[in-house]
């Protein structure tokens, strides 16, 4: 594997609305990124990926946009962003932006003169079909409910709109729309960014022609993903855009890309891959159901093991993934991977190490590094997220009651990794003087920066232990480009795995309250890592307390 400048990284995820806010109108900004650029350096991390903070109307919080080429005034201006890029530059921090280039804002110019003359130009730009007898051109469902169809404004037309109907799908069939993308791309990569993540890619290559499938609920209507399955040719757009941008400027690009077939992962990730990296979401999709989040399955402690192991024995030393425990679009970790009752400093801090040492990028989200936690929810009226507020009338509708209903939604509520950071125990926990755009968890009393950026046994130490390791110079090689070897597979709630190059590491972490015991195959050298102040140790054997993680060197 050539190396690349971007393989011993650690990234940390930025949404900027919810961050901290500058000027006392509740919303983050860009301001409030700069001022706070102190205290991501003094975690240890080198990039920062900015989710949207382009011009938008925020139908879908961002992901909308209506001018690539400008900041939103709610955000800041692009002095303030060009002003943050040499900021974080002078700290040694490298900044990604958020590429979302599958569908624009139907605010977009673009749009706008699609509707004003459908035949022309810009009708091209994205995907335009005359009603079938009054009906929707396909059965499609988008992902936030209801069809994916939508009334393209004066005409006898319909538009196409995977995700909300402000986000009209781009046509990428139509070359002068890629060309529009890469000019825009590279206008950014010469302001100074060092790359991407780039959002829904592999949505941009529809099936056609267009045609309905088996419905999968009620409604008639089937999920999108029925026809992304169908659709092929994606990678020539995806290699036509590597080509034209992120190659020739070296820039970081990572995908999300969901359901990638094993034998797509060297085009996806490898040497002369679309992409530098693509996250890893197999714990995050574990137990999905069709019929909504209501039915979904909880994730256990053997699952999240076993997805991890899939993911790292599917990649093996093809390419990098990167791997999460949250971000903007999930819940907060700590709620979702440990089991209900037991979120503590220990279990948060076990779950960090499992996760931060797996081979691939480390991603932190705001507010994962001092163990942020899921938002309680008294009423459905408390909710922003469309996908959430879709999810509840799809529980009402399959008989759930109003309550079973909103803990469903409360369980996986993208809202949950969207409440302000919590930088204090002041009010608004110190995010904002005046009042903020979402309610803030009420627990930010006792989970906040400030309680632990001086305590040596805070969940915030820990993280920058974790990554002091991963920067160390005698373990660096083993931890970025290691082998990982899977140990204990079949121990009920232990996860445990060997990262060996130079080194041999093994990674040793107690899933459960109750204490338990393992054997090693040989004597340890040295603990690199541990969560307690104590090993209680036998000659090789070992009795790890509740949550305990350990990192040794053999």
């Amino acid at each position: 594997m050539t190396k690349k400048w971007w393989h011993d990284k650690v990234v940390y995820q930025i949404y900027p609305k919810s961050f901290y806010d500058s000027n006392g109108d509740g919303i983050g900004d860009i301001p409030g990124i700069i001022d706070k650029l102190d205290y991501i350096k003094d975690l240890g991390v080198d990039v920062i990926w900015l989710s949207p903070c382009y011009k938008s109307p925020l139908a879908d919080q961002g992901y909308d946009i209506s001018d690539y080429y400008s900041i939103d005034p709610r955000f800041g201006t692009m002095e303030d962003m060009e002003r943050l890029i040499a900021e974080a530059k002078k700290r040694g921090i490298c900044v990604l932006m958020d590429l979302v280039v599958n569908h624009c804002s139907d605010e977009h110019e673009w749009f706008r003169k699609a509707c004003e003359e459908p035949d022309g130009k810009y009708g091209n730009f994205f995907y335009l079909r005359d009603k079938k007898e009054g009906k929707a051109p396909t059965n499609w469902r988008s992902c936030f409910g209801g069809s994916a169809w939508d009334d393209l404004p004066g005409t006898d037309k319909q538009y196409l709109h995977l995700f909300h109907k402000k986000q009209p799908d781009l046509n990428w069939e139509n070359p002068e729309v890629r060309e529009e993308v890469y000019k825009n791309i590279n206008w950014w990569l010469d302001k100074g960014l060092g790359g991407f993540r780039i959002d829904a890619i592999m949505n941009i290559k529809k099936a056609l022609p267009m045609h309905d499938y088996a419905p999968d609920r009620e409604d008639g209507m089937c999920s999108i993903g029925a026809m992304l399955k169908e659709a092929q040719g994606v990678g020539e757009f995806l290699t036509e855009m590597r080509d034209r941008t992120f190659r020739k400027y070296d820039a970081f690009a990572v995908g999300e890309v969901f359901d990638a077939n094993p034998d797509a992962i060297d085009a996806l990730i490898g040497e002369d891959g679309y992409f530098s990296s693509m996250f890893d979401f197999n714990e995050a999709f574990f137990g999905a159901s069709e019929k909504g989040w209501y039915d979904a399955t909880l994730i256990t402690p053997d699952d999240y093991k076993r997805c991890c192991f899939e993911s790292q024995a599917r990649v093996g030393d093809i390419g990098f993934l990167s791997n999460i425990i949250e971000n903007h679009d999930e819940p907060r970790g700590a709620s979702h991977y440990i089991p209900e009752g037991d979120c503590c400093a220990e279990s948060k801090k076990m779950l960090g190490a499992l996760n931060f040492m797996l081979r691939g990028l480390p991603f932190i989200f705001q507010g994962q590094e001092i163990g942020m936690e899921n938002l309680p929810l008294t009423s459905i009226d408390e909710v922003d997220d469309i996908s959430a507020l879709d999810e509840y009338k799809v529980a009402l509708n399959a008989g759930l009651t109003p309550e079973e209903a909103l803990k469903a939604v409360s369980r996986f509520s993208r809202d949950n990794g969207r409440t302000p950071m919590q930088w204090s125990d002041g009010v608004n926990a110190g995010f904002t003087t005046g009042t903020p755009w979402l309610k803030v968890n009420p627990n930010y009393t006792s989970i906040n920066a400030a309680a632990q950026v001086d305590d040596p046994d805070s969940v915030l130490s820990f993280y920058k232990e974790l990554i002091t390791l991963r920067k160390d110079p005698a373990y660096k090689e083993t931890i970025v480009y290691g082998a990982l070897k899977p140990a204990w597979e079949d121990r009920h709630n232990l996860m445990a795995y060997y990262r060996e190059k130079e080194k041999t590491l093994l990674v040793i972490g107690n899933y459960q309250k109750q204490e338990q015991e393992i054997t090693l195959p040989s004597p340890y050298k040295k603990v690199l890592l541990n969560n307690y102040h104590d090993i209680a140790t036998d000659n090789e054997t070992i009795r790890l307390h509740g949550y305990q993680v350990l990192i040794l060197e053999m």
